[in-house]
């Protein structure tokens, strides 16, 4: 079982990383949030059904199946707008780093949609989050939209993780992210009709655009998502939010390589991503020692 974990666990820690990719390719694409979202939501689902295709899977799902999916799909589309705009209205390190949050807000819903009681130690590394975000809410005021646009972003991200983590008990993983893709791809050419940004879609894509979708589309979404669903059957839905936690400092480590200064933020910038990002050590640790515990 220890095995188990701990290889689920670096699978887990290698999709954080692709993840980690996403905040970088969001800002180099030139499309608005709900386009770029759009097409990546397009190019996973031609992803993922190949990947069914190849495999010979074979999915019947029931009424009421398809309308979880449906709702957690919706949440999922909702969460990468949120995020993207964020990064537009903001920077990467601003975005990623409030983004970690989502740990927080599982620890609050969780219990809720699990039926399960709170564990208190969860509440406590919250409000070790909330310091650090005070920190940054207090010395970065100039990017407030784009924080508050990552903070729906990581509410979001805890919603459809902690219910995801449900519905992977009793479904394939292959299943869950085929039919969450199509759901928030039919939710967002809704919303393009409505809005009138269809026309956004329609002028077609610049040949750069289009190569850093694919990336974005397929390996960051559709491989990454099938993935990161299937380790759910092992880690809890905190465990992953704070695994999660370590895609800004990738993120962070990249764009400063790649745009210097511009990405540079001030020391109680970094100090208050420090507080938010310490309660991944400190929840493994806790985490470790229920784990000898419940083996002796």
């Amino acid at each position: 079982m220890k095995g188990r974990y701990t290889a689920n666990l670096l699978v887990l820690h290698a999709i954080v990383l692709v993840w980690g990719l996403t905040g970088i390719l969001g800002k180099e694409i030139s499309l608005p949030p709900v386009p770029l979202v759009w097409w990546r939501v397009l190019i996973a689902v031609v992803t993922i059904a190949c990947i069914v295709g190849f495999s010979g899977a074979s999915f019947r799902s029931d009424y009421r199946q398809l309308v979880r999916y449906a709702g957690v799909g919706l949440l999922t589309g909702a969460h990468w707008i949120c995020f993207f705009a964020s990064i537009k209205y903001s920077k990467i390190s601003v975005a990623l780093v409030v983004l970690s949050t989502s740990a927080f807000f599982v620890s609050l819903v969780g219990p809720l949609i699990r039926r399960e009681r709170i564990r208190w130690y969860e509440m406590w590394l919250g409000l070790i989050v909330i310091a650090g975000l005070a920190m940054i809410f207090n010395f970065e005021s100039e990017y407030t939209l784009g924080i508050v646009l990552s903070l729906f972003a990581a509410l979001l991200a805890a919603l459809f993780s902690t219910l995801n983590s449900r519905l992977v008990l009793k479904s394939d993983p292959r299943e869950i992210a085929f039919w969450e893709m199509v759901f928030a791809l039919i939710g967002l050419t809704v919303y393009l009709f409505v809005s009138g940004e269809i026309q956004v879609v329609a002028n077609g894509l610049s040949m750069r655009d289009f190569l850093l979708l694919l990336v974005l589309g397929v390996l960051c979404t559709g491989v990454a998502f099938i993935v990161s669903i299937r380790v759910m059957r092992v880690l809890s839905p905190f465990t992953c939010a704070l695994a999660i936690n370590l895609e800004p400092v990738y993120t962070i480590i990249i764009a400063l390589f790649l745009y210097g200064e511009s990405e540079y933020m001030s020391p109680p910038f970094y100090l208050g991503a420090a507080i938010i990002l310490s309660t991944l050590f400190i929840d493994a640790y806790l985490k470790r020692k229920r784990m000898r515990k419940a083996a002796q």
